[in-house]
């Protein structure tokens, strides 16, 4: 198995290959999710040896954070894992306000049925807290002994800065896959010169960098593919030719587009750690083999040009 990786400042070790949860009872996302499979799986994973999980009360409206508390307590091993979850959402609305953040990881806690959350993010900036203040609640939870480490979600880079104001941020959960590298340029040095670990949320760009798609595919009214211009036109055209490129590196190495792709992903310095989803056994242990594939510079270099 993995050797544990260091979470940025957090003092959280981990393996690198952690398990994004949002299928796990997230009824609200997912048609048809089998709660009994749903559990299966997740000591399948946890059996496996990946012990970072990354949950959120909006994945099911905390469904996904009572199934997770369910297992962990019959499987017995609550302190080798890493549980890591979010809360901001309010009814309808987001709010960071200190008293709410506080609730959210109350319930949280409760629900996960754990005496502490190894890592708690705020899941999306409000309009109207200071985000060193709504940190500061998370700080005084963390000095209780309720969290372990701080983590922010879905922030700016000038929010990030707010919420950071005395060095208290751990980590950072955004949007960052091959198709879309913003975070490079405007979050990535700020990072890196605070220590601040980044895990980057949709790795594959909804399947689309597996290589599993054609490019001729058509999605129906609902499917949040049809609603993403990298689905679209032209776009997903050559978002696959892209792709396609990808499939001569994976095959020398005798591996699969996915794991070049996380492979990529592990080798930039911000990011220690990925936490793809899986629905299915199979893609559990396609994930890990992702810890045997080693880049090298020159294709590193090349997987970058081709994604420019």
């Amino acid at each position: 198995m993995s050797t544990k990786v260091a979470l940025g400042n957090s003092g959280l070790k981990i393996n690198p290959i952690g398990f994004g949860t949002n299928a796990i009872g997230g009824h609200n996302l997912y048609p048809n999710l089998d709660e009994e499979e749903n559990k299966k799986l997740l000591k399948y994973v946890i059996d496996s040896g990946i012990d970072f999980l990354d949950t959120a009360y909006v994945y099911g409206l905390g469904r996904s954070e009572e199934l997770i508390g369910e297992v962990v307590k019959e499987l017995g091993n609550r302190e080798q894992l890493v549980i890591a979850s979010k809360g901001a959402q309010n009814g309808e609305s987001i709010d960071n306000s200190p008293e709410f953040l506080k609730e959210c990881v109350r319930n949280s806690l409760k629900r996960l049925q754990t005496e502490y959350i190894d890592l708690f993010y705020i899941h999306f900036p409000d309009d109207n807290t200071p985000k060193d203040e709504a940190v500061q609640a998370l700080k005084d939870l963390k000095d209780e002994g309720l969290i372990r480490s701080i983590g922010v979600s879905n922030f700016s880079l000038e929010q990030l800065k707010e919420a950071n104001k005395n060095g208290d941020v751990d980590v950072f959960e955004g949007h960052y896959n091959l198709l879309h590298r913003e975070a490079e340029k405007e979050l990535f040095p700020y990072l890196r010169k605070n220590n601040i670990s980044f895990v980057p949320y949709f790795p594959f760009q909804s399947g689309l960098l597996t290589g599993k798609y054609k490019g001729d595919e058509t999605f129906p009214e609902g499917d949040l593919r049809a609603e993403q211009e990298d689905f679209q036109g032209d776009n997903f055209k050559e978002n696959i030719r892209k792709v396609d490129q990808l499939k001569k590196i994976a095959a020398d190495k005798d591996t699969s587009v996915a794991n070049v792709v996380l492979a990529f992903y592990l080798q930039i310095d911000v990011i220690d750690a990925v936490i793809p989803g899986a629905k299915r056994k199979e893609q559990v242990d396609s994930n890990l083999k992702t810890l045997d594939v080693q880049l090298t510079k020159d294709e590193v270099q090349s997987i970058g040009q081709i994604f420019m």
